[in-house]
């Protein structure tokens, strides 16, 4: 026997009918939320996922509608109390009913929303990102680093236009304390998307000139509580206790916490609460500097009243040990000049007999060089007149000059008619050579 056939909407509809009946009562539901989409019309479209253990696949879908009167009452309540909004990547648990359309196909209707549920998730999610700062070592690195003495230049991460930044840069420059600041801001998305690669960004850049300021400071001037979530993330937790600087985080209020608030160095509440943290801090530093200074000025006087009491002491004793010293090296000196004269005649006594003895010697000594000198004389001038050219022209030798005066020692090449002169112990005569 062959059966019925339906129409798609004559099968839709069964199905719809069977649903109704074997799912007609409200579920508790644990899903992640992977899309929201609120309507013009009010009401919220939204999709639920399952992912497998390692959270890369998708093991189940559904589409989910949270109607408008429903949205109205259940949404603001979860938001004041988790202080988040509904976003894709959350999870939530929900009571929904089942229903099914013939057009639009299977749905759950949202009901109900469990607060408690996605801030125990959202914790979770804090716990397992600090977990992981804690396995990485660097959970407490900018808590430890110390606070510099003087903060007066601040590496401001900021929304230009908020007035957070506005109010924290005013009340830099209008302290009561009349301390100077140098902000400089590195702009970034701080609330709705991006918020994460612009507040690494800025961070980034100022590692890169880390050795021009003292101190960074993060903050956040308003905007929706819910959009605290976009600053739990490892990455901005990370790049924040590894920053060389300490860090000043205030972009929540007093209730509210990021994983920021526990890694930085110190957390406020507002922006104005980090400029008062600052403005504080250096009233501190320039109070200490006072007492210091008033420390000194007090030691510094006590000790010059020490030194002039010393030295009073010293003026009124100083006569009397002159005195003292005088009379002691005045004994001292009589005693050496008197030794010293002594000396000096025993010295000299003994000089004068060495120079006696001296003196003989030399007398002696010059005598005998004296008449060897004579002796060496009379030799010399015996040789002397042996050599008289006189002497040898007397004995009849002769001597023969050229005409411009030289001796002539050879007569080889005298050229005839070569005038010379000879000299001869008693005259000269002149003569012309006639032939060689």
């Amino acid at each position: 026997m062959e059966s019925a056939t339906l129409s798609l909407y004559e099968l839709n509809n069964l199905v719809r009918s069977v649903l109704e009946a074997e799912l007609d009562g409200e579920y508790w539901l644990e899903a992640e939320l992977s899309e929201v989409r609120l309507a013009s019309n009010g009401h919220c479209y939204v999709e639920f996922v399952q992912k497998d253990g390692s959270g890369r696949t998708l093991v189940a879908r559904a589409r989910g509608t949270i109607w408008a009167r429903v949205y109205n009452l259940l949404v603001p309540l979860f938001e004041r109390a988790t202080g988040e909004r509904l976003r894709a990547g959350m999870k939530v648990r929900v009571q929904v009913t089942v229903g099914f359309h013939e057009l639009y196909g299977y749905a759950l209707n949202v009901v109900d929303i469990d607060p408690a549920y996605t801030l125990g998730d959202m914790a979770q999610r804090r716990r397992e990102i600090l977990a992981r700062l804690e396995a990485d070592g660097i959970a407490t690195d900018n808590k430890a680093l110390p606070l510099p003495a003087l903060m007066k230049r601040v590496a401001v991460v900021s929304s230009a236009t908020a007035a957070g930044y506005g109010d924290f840069c005013d009340q830099l420059e209008h302290n009561d304390y009349g301390l100077c600041f140098q902000a400089e801001l590195f702009p970034a998305v701080m609330q709705g998307t991006n918020v994460e690669e612009s507040v690494l960004a800025a961070l980034e850049a100022i590692m890169d000139r880390a050795d021009e300021f003292d101190v960074v400071v993060i903050i956040r001037g308003g905007g929706a509580t819910s959009d605290l979530s976009d600053f739990d993330t490892y990455p901005l937790a990370a790049a924040v206790a590894q920053m060389p600087l300490p860090v000043i985080v205030g972009i929540g209020h007093e209730r509210d916490e990021t994983v920021l608030d526990y890694v930085a160095h110190t957390r406020v509440k507002t922006p104005t609460a980090a400029a008062a943290f600052l403005i504080q801090h250096g009233a501190d530093q320039l109070a200490a500097l006072q007492t210091l200074a008033t420390t000194f000025q007090t030691l510094a006087a006590r000790r010059l009243q020490y030194q002039q009491e010393r030295l009073q002491r010293l003026t009124a004793t100083l006569p009397r040990a002159f005195a003292l010293v005088h009379e002691r090296q005045g004994r001292r000196l009589d005693s050496l000049g008197a030794r010293l004269g002594m000396a000096a005649q025993r010295h000299l006594l003994t000089c004068h007999r060495q120079l006696e003895r001296q003196s003989d010697g030399i007398g002696q000594h010059a005598r005998l060089q004296l008449r060897d000198a004579r002796t060496r004389l009379q030799l010399l001038q015996g040789r002397l007149e042996a050599l008289d050219p006189v002497l040898q022209l007397r004995r009849g030798y002769s001597l023969t000059y050229t005409a411009d005066g030289r001796l002539l020692r050879s007569a080889a090449h005298v050229p005839p008619g070569t005038t010379l002169t000879t000299r001869l112990a008693d005259g000269t005569l002149t003569s012309v050579v006639n032939d060689e």
